[in-house]
């Protein structure tokens, strides 16, 4: 995974590939899909969602530019295989899972594993973990309409959002979104799909 998926993509961050390698991929992933837990592609993981393909979730940690004395917000739980590699590079990691179930089952998976920095909630992402902000960094695990605007007031001063924006059951932007002096530069860097960013109210 790391030789063929990731270094020959140009994944150079030495904190990602260290993650990468670190993460056990099969433990957060149905037990009848770890014989392809390591495979180029996303996994389902029930309940309508999934685990994004390695060379993905490598991308977006690499872009944030993490450092060890962050403090990151997750949008999206899912299985919690991007909290663990965040986990392992920063500070603490803030987490939000809409999916009630998904949230319980990361957060004792999380736990079982040994991390103690990683925070897991089950709300409504859209509108951020206010308290514990504001964040160095903000990723984005589903994809949405637009950007929350409660997720640009949350990220701090010279703090860096990755987030996929575009129509649902459609090809979406990630977006790298950069706060300069409450100033937000937008730059595309990837077209992806991803399963939706979904409301309490939805």
């Amino acid at each position: 995974m790391i030789e063929n998926q990731l270094l020959a993509r140009d994944i150079r961050d030495p904190a990602t590939l260290n993650a990468m390698r670190i993460v056990p991929r099969h433990e957060f992933v149905p037990t009848k899909m770890q014989a392809y837990a390591y495979a180029d592609h996303p996994l389902s993981i029930g309940m309508g969602q999934t685990i994004s393909q390695p060379y993905i979730v490598a991308y977006m940690t690499q872009i944030l530019e993490l450092k060890n004395y962050h403090r990151v917000l997750e949008v999206g739980t899912g299985s919690g295989y991007q909290a663990a590699i965040l986990g392992e590079i920063v500070d603490s990691v803030y987490t939000i899972e809409i999916v009630e179930a998904l949230a319980f089952t990361a957060k004792n998976r999380l736990s079982e594993l040994g991390y103690d920095n990683i925070n897991v909630k089950s709300g409504d992402g859209y509108l951020g973990w206010p308290d514990k902000g504001p964040f160095d960094a903000i990723i984005v695990t589903a994809g949405a309409e637009e950007v929350p605007q409660p997720l640009l007031e949350q990220l701090k001063e010279g703090g860096r959002m990755i987030i996929p924006v575009g129509p649902h059951n459609g090809v979406r932007q990630l977006l790298l979104i950069t706060n300069k002096s409450g100033k937000f530069r937008t730059k595309e860097v990837m077209a992806v799909r991803f399963v939706p960013l979904t409301r309490k109210n939805n």
